[in-house]
């Protein structure tokens, strides 16, 4: 039997990149977003790489839309096996330049979107008691940036709504299964069509990586929902740490370098912003996975390579470890003689 899947956000970026993924497995996808362009395009490409898709325009922010979204989901696939939460929205400038209905649609989007999207699946999930829900989560949701308030404190909260849902479930005993996917700069079309007040265009911080990258670790979490959360990119995992290390000098250092790595030397953008209608409608085309940073991402994680492979790293380190002990030993054995 295929996986059944519902992808939130799934018309570009991260999500879109995931859909592929479970394409390729042959699996029922579900894909949810605004953009009805981008859907389409996904919906082909997943039948294309072997699985069957189903479109459902919906905005997340709405619950309503939502668990419509998932009746049909269900109606046409049968019971949810995995609900993946990607769908986001953004503003780029600094707090005193973001106006109140701004910051409120960007939480209600990048917030609130997941806390419909969790309600929805469990909702089926529960009485059935199996499934896994995936949160895509940020680097950023553990040590926010300058000009990203909005955007960095949705993500803070769905690390903790997650972790006061995880412990829930346990208390429960529940086989219901939730994770979060955090993730590094990804190149996703967002920095091309986020409402910005920046003079230059936005970019992700450095290192960036593709989509792709992201995507398998979506799915790899999907598939072992069994840890807290994954790092996805060895600049998450650096980031996680410096800032439980060091939270005050990276403050500083944030403060004297955020502004100018979340810029390129490119004009910003002239078009619209997708914050409360998307961009891709039919009569503006279908912007697919990647943004335009192509050339400067990275599309292979050492770090997320290892974190898919855990016997093999467990291996290694044995391995290593009796290297050491073995040379260890023998070094002693050496300064005995030598001593004697």
């Amino acid at each position: 039997m295929p996986q059944t899947v519902v992808i939130t956000g799934a018309s570009a970026g991260i999500g879109r990149a995931t859909a592929r993924e479970y394409g390729k497995r042959g699996a029922d996808v579900v894909l949810i977003a605004r953009g009805r362009a981008g859907l389409d395009a996904a919906a082909k490409e997943i039948e294309s790489l072997g699985g069957r898709a189903l479109v459902q325009v919906a905005d997340t922010s709405d619950s309503r839309q939502v668990e419509s979204a998932a009746d049909a989901a269900e109606q046409a696939f049968g019971s949810i096996d995995v609900w993946i939460n990607c769908a986001f929205t953004s503003v780029f400038a600094p707090f005193d330049e973001i106006t109140a209905e701004e910051y409120r649609r960007v939480t209600e989007v990048t917030y609130l979107g997941f806390v419909n999207g969790t309600r929805a699946a469990l909702t089926r999930m529960l009485p059935r008691d199996r499934g896994t829900i995936v949160q895509v989560g940020s680097a950023l949701g553990e040590r926010a940036i300058p000009l990203q308030s909005a955007y960095c404190g949705a993500k803070h909260a769905i690390n903790g709504f997650t972790s006061s849902l995880r412990t829930e479930l346990l208390h429960r005993g529940s086989n219901v299964r939730v994770t979060i996917a955090q993730m590094p700069a990804v190149n996703t079309p967002q920095f091309s069509w986020v409402r910005s007040r920046l003079p230059r265009h936005p970019q992700p911080v450095p290192p960036i990586y593709q989509p792709e990258v992201a995507a398998r670790g979506v799915v790899h979490a999907a598939d072992h929902p069994g840890r807290k959360q994954y790092y996805i990119g060895a600049s998450t995992l650096a980031t996680v740490w410096a800032n439980r290390l060091a939270p005050a000098l990276l403050d500083r250092y944030l403060a004297r370098t955020g502004f100018d790595s979340q810029q390129t030397d490119l004009r910003p953008p002239s078009g619209e912003s997708n914050l409360f209608e998307p961009v891709d409608r039919p009569e503006g085309g279908d912007r697919g996975a990647h943004g335009i940073f192509d050339g400067s991402s990275h599309s292979r994680s050492f770090e997320a390579a290892l974190a898919r492979h855990p016997a093999a790293v467990a291996s290694a380190l044995a391995l290593g470890a009796g290297v050491a002990a073995t040379a260890k030993a023998a070094l002693n054995r050496r300064v005995r003689v030598h001593a004697g």
